[in-house]
């Protein structure tokens, strides 16, 4: 049996961002993906040419991922959307503010609730996050944010930066920490989908030596004093000294032996998962060229064109994108429902957008994120298991303040230093 250093299971972002910082530093690593595609949920599906993510994804300019990936040497190609946009409020459509110019001319805004936004803009933007005491955001927007109407255009750019609709329970400073990045660097459309991502990743861990191995699905991980034993489907076994898990903290918790009574048996009690329904569309033109951006104001719903930023077809095909944020506080939403109100959403923004259709892609519930900085974490993730010296994690559930993509690639890349410095102390 081949000897390794280090196994990662799982070969997403958090997966593919640790095997090569540990690569480089001389490990020998393996990643076992269970299906036969890495990536994940980024992976990219190619539709006759149209290339389309699960979900609108968008990288946050000035996040721990793009951080992360320059620092790797790796480019990604893409644009930056313009601010642009408009809302949804009573079944109709209107121009929001995004700069001194559109508070004065929206019709949404009193005259006072116009002069509350322009402060509130000015006052996220200068904001010191480590003033902001531990409290649900819901909680920051009730105190801060009086006029109703500015208090739901703020809810709506809370869902749209962190993709999740909890604000009675997400941690007010991490949703503000988003919101002032995406005011100050916005996000990054990315050429060719997220599968872009996914290949830069793939091909700097093979130039680094990292393995690959696909279809290994790991059923049982046992952890003894100096060795971690992984069992995959078929009994074929890899015994290592370090294991990195990837996968969902219920998921990791299933297969890591005697879960229950470790951290990590915390971390899967505590994670509050998030999902969507998500409508991706492909079309020959886009009918109403104004509307590129819209964000619902009474309802949980968010579109956007993502071609007007980055390339996603060979023949022109428009892609754009629209979500019905679950809530995970609530009942699960009727998924049929869901996409009804999707398709209406488009008949508002872009009326006989049917007779432009090209290629359709509903994901009734697709999950965004599996866990999320909240009031009711009890602890930061990862990324050791402490009990389990050698067992480390990482994912976007195993961030600290982090979301998304961030969270993901951020954990990667700290549980790699970890394992690197603990080699350091061992030898």
């Amino acid at each position: 049996m081949k000897k390794f250093d280090v196994a990662i299971v799982g070969g997403g972002l958090a997966g593919l961002t640790a095997s090569i910082y540990l690569a480089r530093e001389g490990k020998k690593v393996v990643v076992l993906e269970k299906s036969s595609r890495f990536g994940g949920r980024a992976i990219t599906t190619n539709r006759n040419g149209v290339l389309m993510n699960l979900g609108a994804h968008a990288l946050y300019r000035g996040g721990e991922a793009i951080s992360t990936f320059e620092e790797l040497g790796i480019q990604i190609p893409g644009g930056i959307p313009s601010t642009s946009a408009h809302g949804i409020w009573k079944n109709d459509v209107y121009a929001v503010p995004t700069d001194f110019r559109s508070i004065l001319s929206t019709p949404l805004l009193s005259w006072p609730a116009k002069i509350q936004f322009s402060h509130l803009m000015l006052k996220l933007g200068k904001l010191d996050l480590h003033t902001v005491p531990k409290m649900s955001l819901s909680v920051w927007a009730e105190k801060e944010i009086k006029d109703p109407m500015v208090r739901n255009m703020f809810y709506a750019l809370c869902r749209t930066t962190t993709y999740t609709y909890a604000p009675t329970i997400q941690l007010a400073s991490s949703v503000l920490k988003q919101i002032q990045r995406s005011m100050k660097e916005g996000v990054l459309y990315v050429d060719g989908g997220w599968e872009t991502i996914i290949t830069k990743l793939r091909d700097e861990a093979m130039n680094a030596g990292v393995q690959f191995m696909t279809n290994k699905n790991v059923v049982e991980i046992e952890h003894c004093d100096y060795i971690q034993r992984i069992r995959c489907s078929g009994d074929e076994i890899f015994e290592v000294p370090t294991v990195v898990i990837t996968i969902p903290p219920k998921e990791a918790c299933k297969i890591v032996k005697g879960a229950k009574d470790t951290a990590l048996h915390i971390w899967k009690e505590q994670s509050v998962p998030v999902t969507v329904a998500s409508l991706d569309l492909g079309l020959k033109n886009l009918p109403n060229l104004s509307h590129q951006f819209a964000l619902g104001l009474d309802q949980p719903v968010f579109f956007t064109n993502q071609s007007r930023s980055a390339k996603l077809s060979d023949d022109g095909t428009i892609v754009v994108g629209l979500i019905k944020y679950h809530n995970p506080t609530l009942q699960v939403s009727n998924y049929n429902e869901d996409k009804i109100m999707l398709e209406h959403i488009m008949d508002l923004l872009h009326p006989n957008w049917q007779q432009e259709l090209v290629v359709k892609q509903y994901l009734p519930k697709i999950t965004v994120v599996y866990d999320f900085p909240h009031i009711g974490r009890i602890e930061n993730p990862g990324p050791i298991i402490p009990e389990m010296p050698g067992v480390y994690v990482a994912g976007d559930w195993a961030g600290q303040d982090e979301l998304l993509a961030d969270a993901a690639v951020s954990s990667g890349k700290q549980a790699a230093l970890q394992i690197l410095e603990r080699g350091k102390v061992t030898n």
